[in-house]
């Protein structure tokens, strides 16, 4: 088989299991917070266990890379859908007797199974050559296409099956992640030789993050997905907060993720005709238009205008940034620099989440202060972002 078709059966799988096994993560996220309030010890805490997932995640990304790198893609991915089942499972209990630190718990190893997912993006490049690399990444980002259309209907089809609310979902959540052996045996990406002592060790790791291109990457990478993750967390809970159904919260979500996805088509080659820096720049202001769309009102079409845009924007901001940083170190480094820019990505996207249910339920006497807090709020991490990317723009070329 040719490297350029291993690469592309590998893409298919990749595509499939972010299509399939990624919906859990819209379904969850449209009903974690939900259910948070309905089990919060104080309101201001609704949101924790959105965070707990997103901890789960950044404290797994590292040693999922090692074990990655140690053991192959197929095995790490296995070990995150069995997470992700035994996550549902615990949360499904948690509802069942009404406990909430119950709950939070079966969230947090659910971000074991979101850390994996993010390796996806990763895995499709590992037998890619050099000038497929961003069409594969951007393909298996476009399978999220189907987990926004198939993680909504799960939660329109099984929020109201059973008298606790949600538990049903939790349980669909289970037999998503059972799904995951049946994707991953056709998958066929060798696992890395071990290292011998005759070579390349790589750049230490300190004098990898002073790399300008890899520094900036990780904070465009982090700023646009913990934005997006900031907005997107509060949107269910401002969304029925005035006085909008569940399922309206769900459709804005499903949009949200629809144009999460749906640019992936095209942005891989964007970038390889524009280049990845320009592409993120784009995301950066668009992430901005949304914030600006979401302080306009509160009626259904700025919450959907608001969460398309941000979606349009994460996807350029993300993928722009995940091409910077694939391209900025050897293959020797894979390991390290990908585990440690998904801890530091997830750590912002943590920090994000944690804030999103404090400025939601916390700033201000309404629903509409708390909305204005979360996008006012997107500005100095724009700003920071945005004079990143100028400063790499701005600096000598090597000769």
């Amino acid at each position: 088989m040719t490297d350029l078709a291993r690469a592309r059966r590998n893409t298919i799988v990749l595509v499939l299991a972010q299509a399939i096994l990624g919906a859990q993560m819209s379904v969850i996220f449209i009903i974690g917070g939900l259910a948070g309030q309905i089990l919060s010890p104080h309101p201001c805490l609704v949101t924790l266990p959105l965070s707990m997932i997103i901890l789960g995640s950044a404290l797994s990304a590292r040693p999922l890379a090692r074990f990655m790198q140690a053991r192959g893609r197929q095995a790490g991915f296995l070990l995150a859908v069995v997470a992700g089942a035994l996550g549902a499972a615990v949360a499904a209990a948690g509802l069942w007797v009404g406990s909430f630190w119950l709950f939070t718990a079966g969230s947090m190893l659910t971000g074991v199974y979101m850390s994996a997912q993010g390796f996806y993006r990763f895995a499709a490049t590992d037998t890619a050559p050099e000038d497929y690399a961003p069409r594969a990444i951007s393909w298996v980002m476009a399978g999220g296409l189907a987990a926004a259309i198939i993680g909504p209907a799960l939660v329109r089809l099984t929020s109201d099956l059973t008298v606790v609310p949600f538990l049903a979902t939790y349980l669909a959540v289970i037999a998503l992640n059972l799904t995951g052996p049946f994707l991953f045996a056709f998958l066929d990406i060798p696992t890395p030789p071990a290292r011998q002592d005759s070579d390349p060790a790589g750049r230490p790791m300190g004098q990898i993050l002073r790399s300008p291109a890899i520094a900036v990457a990780m904070i465009c990478g982090t700023v646009s997905y913990a934005l997006m993750n900031l907005v997107m967390t509060s949107t269910p809970l401002a969304v029925v907060g005035c006085g909008f159904a569940t399922s309206d919260a769900a459709n804005i979500v499903s949009a949200h993720v629809l144009a999460m996805f749906a640019p992936s088509f095209v942005t891989g080659h964007l970038i390889a005709r524009f280049g990845a820096e320009p592409i993120v720049g784009i995301g950066l202001a668009i992430l901005a238009a949304a914030g600006t769309v979401a302080l306009t009102g509160v009626e259904l079409p700025q919450f959907y205008l608001t969460l398309i845009l941000l979606g349009i924007g994460w996807n350029f901001g993300y993928i722009g940034a995940t091409t910077m940083l694939t391209r900025a170190h050897a293959p020797e480094e894979r390991g390290r620099v990908q585990g440690t820019n998904d801890l530091v990505v997830f750590g912002g996207v943590f920090l994000a989440s944690l804030s999103s249910g404090g400025l939601m339920n916390c700033s201000g006497g309404s629903v509409q202060a708390g909305w204005n807090a979360v996008n006012l709020s997107m500005l100095p991490l724009l700003v920071l972002a945005g004079a990143a990317l100028i400063w790499l723009a701005l600096r000598p070329k090597p000769l």
